[in-house]
């Protein structure tokens, strides 16, 4: 075979193993909210091979670790938006994942974050980022922890709607109004995707005023505060995790926001049309130089940057293609 065909061939074949990568369903996005911080992101901050709160003990003793060590992966491929219908009563937090069954445990001692209602900024650590949309319910008033969540524990309508907010340090970053709580309660965040089928989902519990039921059962201490990874945990964890990226790698840090953009009103729809149940400055905050969600490109580059990178299978096709253009004008010089 000339060194024209063998190139050819390469190509071919690598393209193909790319093509397949990249239309993977459930590799390419992943994240987790981080302020209120979720149940998975807290207990992958703790130490998954040591938790120091008696919930997360729990949960990787149900879970095992690794579950901990791909915090960022609690997610149905092909959820398109079905995620009542897929998710059953008392998996919400694993999002009906077995992996993830320490999630669900009942209890009211989860690490927690404070919360006030009124204006809040939310973070959402997106280590591949994607274009989507994210909801977030509130649990009703006399939400009890310590029995299974249930769909209808939440209140029926989201308080924040917000489609492709921009992202700030690797955080999708955006604005909500709170409602009016108090006690212990729980957010529940769902991100959809809008480019795949994928969507993610996160338990993220949360005290308003006075913890009136997150004391640990046998030793009748306050619940812990809730701890989002550092950067370095999350750095440090990396070989140990198991999640596939699909070539797309962290989004680089942002520049300081500039004026909210499209987003939800009271009242009012979402860019992406979607009702807001009646929650005020709910805006994406987009990046600085551009309009929300620029950041988002398929690859989690920059919207100048679709396909660079790209990685794995599709680089060694763009190589291959390299290879056998190069070959080919040399021929022709002949």
């Amino acid at each position: 075979m000339t060194s024209r065909r063998t190139a050819a061939a390469v190509a071919t074949t690598t393209a193909g193993l790319a093509l397949a990568g990249l239309m993977s369903g459930n590799a390419f996005a992943h994240g987790s909210m981080t302020d209120p911080v979720s149940r998975v992101s807290a207990c992958y901050a703790e130490g998954p091979e040591s938790p120091k709160s008696a919930a997360c003990k729990a949960a990787v003793a149900a879970s095992g670790t690794q579950a901990f060590y791909d915090w960022n992966a609690v997610n149905i491929a092909n959820a398109a938006g079905k995620h009542r219908e897929l998710i059953p009563n008392g998996k919400l937090c694993s999002a009906g994942n077995d992996k993830y069954r320490g999630l669900d445990l009942a209890r009211a001692d989860w690490p927690a974050s404070k919360l006030s209602s009124g204006s809040h900024t939310f973070h959402y650590k997106g280590t591949a980022p994607h274009k989507g949309s994210f909801e977030l319910y509130v649990t009703k008033d006399g939400y009890d922890p310590s029995k299974p969540l249930k769909w209808s524990d939440l209140e029926a309508k989201p308080f924040v709607t917000v489609t492709d907010p921009g992202m700030q340090n690797g955080d999708y970053v955006f604005q909500g109004t709170v409602p009016k709580k108090s006690g212990r309660h729980l957010i529940y965040s769902i991100w959809q995707r809008s480019d795949s089928p994928e969507a993610f989902y996160t338990c993220s519990d949360v005290v308003f005023g006075k913890d009136s039921g997150g004391t640990a059962p046998a030793t009748k201490d306050p619940a812990p505060t809730a701890s989002a990874p550092t950067d370095k945990q999350i750095e440090d964890g990396a070989d140990k995790s198991t999640v596939h990226h699909g070539g797309h790698g962290a989004t680089a840090s942002a520049p300081a926001p500039t004026t909210p953009s499209s987003g939800t009103s009271a009242g009012g729809t979402s860019a992406g049309g979607t009702s807001s149940g009646g929650a005020e400055g709910n805006a994406p905050v987009p990046a600085s130089g551009g309009e929300a969600g620029t950041e988002l490109a398929e690859t989690g580059g920059d919207s100048a940057t679709p396909f660079v990178a790209v990685g794995g299978a599709a680089g060694l096709a763009l190589g291959a293609a390299l290879l056998f253009s190069t070959t080919r004008r040399r021929r022709n010089r002949v």
